[in-house]
């Protein structure tokens, strides 16, 4: 019998700054069982880990125990692949380098490994979802901020120190650059993201006197879902936000091409959600600024991975990867 047979599941646990999530997966991408709880009640790492063991334990024992999970994967906030680490995230609660994969090994006995959480997302495509079978593809995570997973010949990109794929932060605009919440102007995450939509909402609402179903939520209070919800209702002005953040997302999606050639760009998270609102002036804008030789080649992707379900997923796809 291959260890596979013996252990037919594996674990996902995804830590967000409020929720931590985690659930038990079969080979086929199926979550057999989840549950979570809040991160931010838990000052201390240890009781924390403590919080989440006791839960998950009640889940493996009602699904076979412990010996049936080849491996338990880790999607974090700057998590770190090669030393099992999360170091210095700015949305946890706990400061400084945590060795938490190791924290998790012990307590359990299954060995666990961990990773960022927009590399996650891209090992989950990989192995359940959009880009099955493919070697070479970048996945874009657009959410409170915008994250991406770098897949080269079939294996995810790390770099030399564990944290490689921060295209969020290549700077898309040089002069009178947003100011990013990494403490330089003019990043990717700045325009792209969804807070990054809310901003631009408040900038073209605050210069323009044009008529929109915006101008009835206070400025500050505005969110990307109802810049959505106004544009698919024919709002112009939604519209034009919408034209704008895919034109910035696209002219950098056709720089990023021009790095890996890659034969899918997977976009993830809830902007990708909003369909051709989205996808229509991004891949316009791929069309109209990438280099000759890339013309065509390179498809743009929904993510196939159910929002709720991807995180959970995509750690958990680590967990085949680990040698029992």
């Amino acid at each position: 019998m291959n260890s596979n047979m013996e252990k037919p599941y594996v674990v996902g646990i995804d830590i967000g700054g409020t929720n931590t999530a985690f659930g038990i997966v079969d080979a086929r991408g199926t979550i057999v069982a989840s549950s979570s709880i809040k991160t931010g009640s838990y000052e201390k790492v240890e009781d924390y880990v403590n919080e989440v063991c006791k839960n998950l334990l009640a889940l493996l024992n009602a699904n076979g125990g412990p010996d049936k999970i080849k491996g338990i994967g880790i999607g974090a906030p700057n998590g770190n692949y090669y030393n099992g680490t999360i170091e210095f995230a700015p949305n946890l609660p706990w400061k400084g380098v945590i060795p938490l994969a190791s924290m998790f090994e012990e307590q359990l006995g299954i060995p666990t490994a961990l990773t960022n959480d927009a590399n996650a997302a891209a090992i989950g495509e990989m192995t359940y979802g959009a880009a099955r079978g493919m070697k070479d593809f970048i996945m874009i995570t657009l959410g409170t901020g915008v994250g991406s997973g770098i897949v080269v010949n079939g294996q995810m990109v790390y770099g030399h120190d564990g944290f490689a794929g921060e295209l969020g932060h290549v700077i898309i605009r040089r002069e009178h650059g947003r100011r990013c919440g990494c403490g330089r102007n003019g990043c990717l995450e700045a325009y792209c993201s969804a807070t990054g939509v809310a901003r631009t909402a408040r900038e073209v609402l605050a210069s323009s006197t044009e008529n929109s179903l915006l101008r009835s939520i206070p400025a500050e209070d505005i969110t990307s879902k109802d810049v959505y919800d106004a544009a698919i209702k024919g709002d112009a002005l939604a519209q034009k936000i919408f034209d704008f953040t895919g034109n910035i997302l696209g002219e950098a999606l056709a720089d990023f091409i021009a790095f890996s050639s890659p034969e899918a760009i997977v976009l993830f998270g809830g902007l990708a959600k909003s369909g051709d609102l989205i996808f229509k002036p991004v891949q316009k804008a791929i069309d109209d600024n990438v280099l000759a030789i890339f013309k065509g080649k390179t498809k743009l992707l929904m993510s196939e991975l159910k929002d709720s379900d991807a995180a959970i997923l995509g750690a958990s796809a680590l967990g085949w990867e680990m040698k029992n």
